[in-house]
Formats: C-alpha cells, structure tokens, sequence
C-alpha cells in the first residue's frame, strides 16, 4: 500500500530564514507611503500652469510700487492702455518688449523716456531695483 507521507499535509513550507520574511514585510510597509507620496507630488505637479499674477490683490512691495507708481499709465495689471490724449503705452507683460533685460528696464524705469517720466527722484535705488526685477521676473514670465 501506498503511504502518506507526514510532510505533503502540513502548511507550505516557509522560507529558511525567517528575517528575510520579515525584510519582505518591512519593504511593503516603507513601499505604501513612499508611494503615496510620489502620487501627491506628481498631482500637484499637473495642476496646469501657475496662476497670473493679479497686482491689485498681491500684497508685495513691488505690486504696491507698482499700484502707486505705474499703474496710472500701465494699467492696474500692467496690462497697457490708451491714456485720455490717444497715447498708447505698452503692457508690460506680453507682446514685443523694447526693453528686455533687467538692466534694460531699471535704466527706462530709472530715467525714464519715450514718453515715460523718470523716477529716479522718487523710488529709492533699492525700489528702482525691486520694481525692474518685477517686471522682468513676476510680470513677463508668467
């Protein structure tokens, strides 16, 4: 008669080296959050583009130079206009930029012309900066 062997009833065998079971466990527990994290950052990630800056709700200090000095002609979101007297002055955001460069707008800004006074006399040197790096960084490469 055939016998039944003892071994081919019992559980499934484990492998020889219960720690490598546990490294298993311990993996699978690291692998969920890191996981979860990768797929939160990805999400936030293709939210789509930045959102435009809108001056008048920016609590910046720049913005509120911007409010007070530029506003007036740019528009309150830089975005140009046609003043009372047919003049149209440009918007600062988009379209073809006579000045381009940071230095380009500090010194148009700072001494002003073609139409546009200088400020020179009153924003600070520090403001002239801040407000040409706003232009160029925050307004036009949106």
């Amino acid at each position: 008669m055939h016998q039944l062997h003892h071994h081919s009833l019992s559980a499934p065998k484990q492998s020889a080296h219960p720690r490598y079971n546990n490294g298993r466990r311990h993996f699978a527990r690291l692998l969920i959050p890191i996981a979860l994290f990768a797929a939160v950052a990805a999400a936030s990630c293709s939210q789509g583009p930045p959102k435009t800056l809108v001056i008048a709700d920016s609590k910046d200090y720049e913005a509120s130079i911007f409010r007070q000095n530029c506003a007036i002609c740019h528009g309150p979101e830089a975005n140009g206009k046609t003043l009372d007297d047919g003049k149209i002055v440009p918007s600062l955001r988009s379209g073809e930029f006579k000045f381009k460069t940071e230095a380009e707008i500090f010194k148009q800004i700072s001494e002003g012309g073609n139409g546009m006074p200088p400020f020179r006399g009153q924003l600070t040197e520090r403001e002239l900066h801040m407000l040409a790096a706003f232009v160029h960084d925050r307004l036009r490469k949106e």
